[in-house]
């Protein structure tokens, strides 16, 4: 098993710079996922230790050994890519051995690794088909047992359940965060799916145009995002964000969205008072505001009256869609909810969470621990 290290990578193709001094440590054993939008520069970064892609300056290494002029199949490492990438005129189990035949690895040591690696998937009596004999889900399996019989140090997995159906893509990374817990190896996985980010990494990169944004687990990124891209990628739907002047009432503080004043808690007035009267910008989540009916106990609550623009009943809870004065924001409210569309209604934001940017950085100002 081994660590992961990208010091100071950069990747240009051109005058394109796909990779801005990337500088990551992947703890032994960690599952790390990349996560950003198309073009970001995540896939690159994999394809940079997979040894696919030549760095442009900078150092990239497995354990404390640099790769940078290391052969890609002399890096220990396997790779799960998004296409399957099976070769149709072999089974299964000649598919999963192909590797292991390259390398000229004893016959019954083939079949033991080609076996176990069968059996941790459910896939054992799939051995004997051929890849056009199989569903979707299957063929992901079947590419990820060719990376496990590899045993190799470092998994890497370039969006592979993006060809899979929604519900597959639920149980096939249920799977594979399994598969991690029992093959206890470095995982790093590169997805734009901020879901599968969430609920498969020990920590997660958040990159855009080739900078790593952040950097930390699920539930810090979530809670204590550092700038405008993290709070509005983390997150389905996307954090509310609304142009607000802070300012000062009394012994108080208040938000003024302009067409809705929010009064700030009073054990943040504090951690605030420094940026009085300075143009921010307002960030609260949709599951932060609610219908006054049915508002949770002990909450700040601070009523906002908006228009229903749309609303969307998903079962266990309403969307809705609203407008107030120049902004549109989402609200994720509870399902006995009966606002129709069109409607003027009065809503409720929890004051216990929420945001302020500097419009100027993009960054949380300040950083409130909270």
């Amino acid at each position: 098993m081994a660590s992961v290290t990208y010091d100071h990578v950069w990747k240009k193709f051109g005058d394109f710079t796909a990779l801005n001094d990337l500088n990551i440590q992947v703890e032994d054993k960690e599952f790390l996922v990349l996560v950003g939008p198309s073009g970001c520069g995540k896939t690159t970064a994999l394809r940079c230790l997979a040894g696919l892609e030549e760095v442009s300056g900078g150092k990239v290494l497995i354990g404390n050994n640099p790769v940078n002029d290391v052969a890609p199949k002399d890096r220990d490492i396997a790779m799960v890519f998004q296409s399957y990438a099976l070769y149709p005129h072999m089974t299964v189990f000649d598919n999963m051995a192909f590797g292991l035949k390259l390398r000229k690895v004893p016959k019954n040591e083939i079949k033991t690794r080609v076996e176990d690696a069968a059996k941790i998937l459910g896939i054992e009596q799939l051995l004997k088909r051929k890849p056009r004999e199989l569903s979707g889900g299957q063929r992901q399996r079947v590419a990820v047992g060719r990376a496990i019989v590899r045993e190799p140090k470092v998994f890497l997995f370039d969006e592979p359940l993006s060809n899979l159906d929604a519900k597959l893509r639920v149980q096939t990374r249920a799977e594979i965060s399994k598969l991690h817990q029992r093959l206890q190896t470095t995982f790093i996985y590169v997805t734009h799916d901020q879901t599968e980010a969430m609920t498969m990494a020990s920590r997660i990169a958040v990159m855009n145009k080739g900078v790593l944004q952040q950097l930390d687990t699920p539930q810090n990124l979530y809670d204590r995002p550092a700038n405008l891209f993290v709070a509005g990628f983390i997150g389905s739907p996307a954090m509310n964000f609304f142009p607000a002047h802070l300012r000062k009432e009394g012994s108080s503080l208040c938000v003024d969205l302009g067409s809705a004043v929010l009064n700030v808690p009073e054990d943040r007035t504090a951690t605030y008072m420094p940026y009085v009267d300075r143009e921010v910008i307002f960030g609260i989540r949709p599951e932060n505001i609610h219908n006054p009916l049915f508002v949770p106990a002990g909450i700040h609550a601070e009523p906002v009256e908006a228009k229903v623009d749309v609303t969307e009943l998903m079962g266990n809870e309403i969307l809705l869609y609203l407008v107030t004065g120049d902004n549109q924001f989402v609200a994720r409210v509870d399902p006995r909810t009966r606002f129709t569309m069109g409607e003027k209604v009065q809503v409720v934001f929890n004051m216990d969470n929420f945001h302020l940017f500097d419009p100027a950085t993009d960054r949380e100002n300040p950083q409130a621990v909270r």
